[in-house]
Protein backbone atom coordinates (compact mmCIF):
# COMPACT_ATOMS: atom_id res chain seq x y z
CA UNK A 1 0.00 0.00 0.00
CA UNK A 2 1.50 3.31 -1.07
CA UNK A 3 1.41 6.68 0.53
CA UNK A 4 -1.07 9.26 -0.58
CA UNK A 5 0.15 12.21 -2.60
CA UNK A 6 0.89 15.17 -0.34
CA UNK A 7 0.10 18.60 -1.68
CA UNK A 8 2.77 21.04 -0.59
CA UNK A 9 1.21 23.98 1.17
CA UNK A 10 1.69 25.81 4.43
CA UNK A 11 0.44 23.93 7.50
CA UNK A 12 -1.83 26.26 9.44
CA UNK A 13 -2.26 24.10 12.54
CA UNK A 14 0.66 25.11 14.78
CA UNK A 15 1.05 21.78 16.58
CA UNK A 16 0.90 19.80 13.31
CA UNK A 17 3.38 22.24 11.79
CA UNK A 18 5.80 21.75 14.70
CA UNK A 19 5.52 17.95 14.52
CA UNK A 20 6.09 17.99 10.75
CA UNK A 21 9.05 20.34 11.10
CA UNK A 22 10.61 18.14 13.78
CA UNK A 23 10.18 14.93 11.78
CA UNK A 24 11.40 16.42 8.51
CA UNK A 25 14.34 18.14 10.20
CA UNK A 26 15.39 14.82 11.72
CA UNK A 27 15.02 13.10 8.35
CA UNK A 28 17.03 15.79 6.59
CA UNK A 29 19.86 15.56 9.13
CA UNK A 30 19.82 11.76 8.83
CA UNK A 31 20.10 11.98 5.03
CA UNK A 32 22.93 14.53 5.34
CA UNK A 33 24.81 12.19 7.70
CA UNK A 34 24.30 9.26 5.31
CA UNK A 35 25.50 11.30 2.33
CA UNK A 36 28.63 12.40 4.18
CA UNK A 37 29.48 8.81 5.18
CA UNK A 38 28.60 7.08 1.92
CA UNK A 39 30.23 9.58 -0.41
CA UNK A 40 33.01 10.81 1.92
CA UNK A 41 32.10 14.47 1.51
CA UNK A 42 32.28 17.42 3.87
CA UNK A 43 28.78 18.66 4.44
CA UNK A 44 27.24 21.48 6.46
CA UNK A 45 23.53 21.87 7.07
CA UNK A 46 22.10 24.93 8.79
CA UNK A 47 18.39 25.20 9.60
CA UNK A 48 16.64 28.13 11.25
CA UNK A 49 13.17 27.38 12.57
CA UNK A 50 10.31 29.85 12.24
CA UNK A 51 11.02 30.85 15.85
CA UNK A 52 14.66 31.57 15.03
CA UNK A 53 16.15 28.50 16.68
CA UNK A 54 19.29 27.18 15.05
CA UNK A 55 19.80 23.53 14.11
CA UNK A 56 23.00 22.40 12.48
CA UNK A 57 24.81 19.35 11.20
CA UNK A 58 28.43 19.27 10.20
CA UNK A 59 30.35 16.26 8.92
CA UNK A 60 33.75 17.95 9.29
CA UNK A 61 35.55 19.10 12.41
CA UNK A 62 33.69 22.38 12.58
CA UNK A 63 31.03 24.30 10.73
CA UNK A 64 33.31 27.33 10.74
CA UNK A 65 35.93 25.49 8.68
CA UNK A 66 33.35 24.52 6.05
CA UNK A 67 31.97 28.06 5.96
CA UNK A 68 35.49 29.43 5.51
CA UNK A 69 36.07 26.99 2.63
CA UNK A 70 32.78 28.11 1.10
CA UNK A 71 33.69 31.78 1.42
CA UNK A 72 37.14 31.26 -0.11
CA UNK A 73 35.60 29.31 -3.02
CA UNK A 74 33.08 32.07 -3.68
CA UNK A 75 35.88 34.65 -3.64
CA UNK A 76 38.02 32.52 -6.00
CA UNK A 77 35.13 32.10 -8.44
CA UNK A 78 34.39 35.83 -8.40
CA UNK A 79 38.04 36.64 -9.14
CA UNK A 80 38.25 33.94 -11.85
CA UNK A 81 35.17 35.22 -13.63
CA UNK A 82 36.48 38.77 -13.47
CA UNK A 83 33.19 40.00 -12.11
CA UNK A 84 33.48 43.02 -9.86
CA UNK A 85 32.17 42.39 -6.39
CA UNK A 86 29.24 44.75 -6.26
CA UNK A 87 26.93 44.46 -3.28
CA UNK A 88 23.38 45.46 -4.12
CA UNK A 89 21.68 46.73 -0.95
CA UNK A 90 18.33 45.68 -2.43
CA UNK A 91 19.51 42.07 -2.80
CA UNK A 92 19.67 41.38 0.95
CA UNK A 93 22.67 40.04 2.81
CA UNK A 94 25.97 39.23 1.16
CA UNK A 95 27.50 35.78 1.59
CA UNK A 96 30.00 37.16 4.08
CA UNK A 97 27.27 38.80 6.15
CA UNK A 98 25.27 35.55 6.21
CA UNK A 99 28.36 33.60 7.25
CA UNK A 100 29.00 36.06 10.09
CA UNK A 101 25.38 35.80 11.26
CA UNK A 102 25.58 32.00 11.31
CA UNK A 103 28.91 32.15 13.14
CA UNK A 104 27.43 34.46 15.82
CA UNK A 105 24.48 32.07 16.23
CA UNK A 106 26.87 29.16 16.67
CA UNK A 107 29.02 30.97 19.22
CA UNK A 108 26.01 31.94 21.30
CA UNK A 109 25.61 35.05 23.42
CA UNK A 110 28.61 36.68 25.05
CA UNK A 111 27.50 36.92 28.67
CA UNK A 112 30.46 39.09 29.62
CA UNK A 113 28.84 42.04 27.86
CA UNK A 114 25.69 41.87 30.03
CA UNK A 115 25.31 43.87 33.22
CA UNK A 116 23.86 42.41 36.41
CA UNK A 117 20.54 44.17 35.68
CA UNK A 118 20.44 42.61 32.19
CA UNK A 119 21.07 39.16 33.63
CA UNK A 120 18.34 39.64 36.27
CA UNK A 121 15.92 40.74 33.58
CA UNK A 122 16.84 37.68 31.51
CA UNK A 123 16.35 35.41 34.53
CA UNK A 124 12.90 36.94 35.20
CA UNK A 125 11.95 36.48 31.56
CA UNK A 126 13.01 32.83 31.69
CA UNK A 127 11.07 32.24 34.92
CA UNK A 128 7.94 33.87 33.50
CA UNK A 129 8.19 31.82 30.32
CA UNK A 130 8.68 28.63 32.30
CA UNK A 131 5.61 29.45 34.43
CA UNK A 132 3.54 30.01 31.27
CA UNK A 133 4.73 26.73 29.77
CA UNK A 134 3.86 24.83 32.94
CA UNK A 135 0.40 26.42 32.98
CA UNK A 136 -0.24 25.43 29.36
CA UNK A 137 1.02 21.91 30.07
CA UNK A 138 -1.30 21.60 33.07
CA UNK A 139 -4.26 22.95 31.08
CA UNK A 140 -3.51 20.51 28.26
CA UNK A 141 -3.31 17.60 30.69
CA UNK A 142 -6.63 18.60 32.26
CA UNK A 143 -8.27 18.90 28.85
CA UNK A 144 -6.93 15.50 27.80
CA UNK A 145 -8.16 13.98 31.05
CA UNK A 146 -11.65 15.37 30.45
CA UNK A 147 -11.63 14.31 26.81
CA UNK A 148 -10.17 10.84 27.13
CA UNK A 149 -11.18 10.07 30.70
CA UNK A 150 -7.66 9.30 31.82
CA UNK A 151 -4.54 11.29 32.57
CA UNK A 152 -1.70 11.09 30.06
CA UNK A 153 1.82 12.24 30.63
CA UNK A 154 3.06 15.13 28.58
Amino acid sequence: MGRKKLQLQRIENKSRCQVTFSKRRSGLIKKARELSVLCDVDLALVIFSSRGRLYEFCSADSLASILERYQSRITEEAVASGAPKAEDPQAGYSSLQLLKIVQRQLEGPNFEQFTAADLLQLENLLNNTLTEIRAVKLLTAETMEKTYGCAREL
